[in-house]
């Protein structure tokens, strides 16, 4: 009798779990349905943001191009734009010309006046850092200095550049104890250093590379003359 009736609940049992699957297949479907839904929704949401900041990017590009044509044509002007010979360095509107030839300050005065120049003076701190830091490239070893236009010649003392100029107190760039005027060993030079030279090649503490020496001695040496001013053209200043 038992068995029976096992029999008999059998395929109640079995329609129940196939009820129940077919519930939790169709929640499934459902909650799939409602995910895809709002990731629709997103993407929607999406592509509206897009063409909005599309819209805004094209009116900007479509201002540019109209404003655009009503810029003035191009214009030549005088602009702080400086030119120098081959072989000459451009520096704040001045051109350096820095030898390979080792002369006599005179010597080497001579040559820089023959390039249409004469030997470098300098008017400000600025152009004393872009000598210094320019030297400690191309001088090769600790002695290898140049010359540049200041002497003492004229009076013991007095320093003057080669234009005439006397020294500026406040532009002085003398190493520690120059100058010195020494006369030699045993006093081979009764006459002292009286012509300014510069340069150390592992760079100078606060800039002070000048130091005195006798005229006669060969050293390179900088020249120095105007760069020749041009001009250039700017489109819609």
């Amino acid at each position: 009798m038992q068995n029976q009736r096992e029999g008999q609940r059998s395929p109640q049992r079995e329609w129940h779990w196939w009820f129940s699957v077919s519930c939790w297949q169709l929640l499934s479907s459902s909650f799939d349905k409602i995910r895809a839904n709002k990731e629709l929704e997103n993407l929607k949401h999406h592509k509206m943001k897009c063409e909005s900041n599309l819209t805004e990017t094209l009116s900007k590009i479509k201002s540019c191009s109209t404003v655009q044509p009503t810029c003035p044509g191009p214009k030549v002007i005088n602009d702080p734009c400086y030119k120098c010979e081959e072989g000459w360095e451009q520096h704040g509107g001045k051109c350096y010309y820095f030898s390979i030839r080792k002369s006599s300050w005179e010597q080497s005065r001579d040559e820089c006046r023959a390039k249409g120049g004469d030997l470098v003076k300098i008017d400000s701190r600025e152009e004393q850092t872009f000598l210094e830091r320019r030297l400690k490239d191309v001088m090769n070893e600790a002695e290898d200095k140049f010359w540049i236009g200041l002497t003492d010649s004229a009076v013991e003392g007095r320093w003057v550049w080669a234009d005439g100029s006397s020294l500026n107190e406040s532009l002085k760039f003398w190493n520690r104890n120059e100058p010195d005027n020494w006369n030699g060993t045993n006093g081979t030079h009764p006459g002292g250093e009286n012509c300014a030279r510069m340069g150390e090649k592992g760079g100078a503490k606060d800039l002070k590379c000048w130091f005195d020496a006798f005229c006669s001695k060969p050293h390179r040496s900088i020249c120095e003359k105007a760069g020749v001013k041009g001009q250039i053209k700017k489109v819609c200043d």
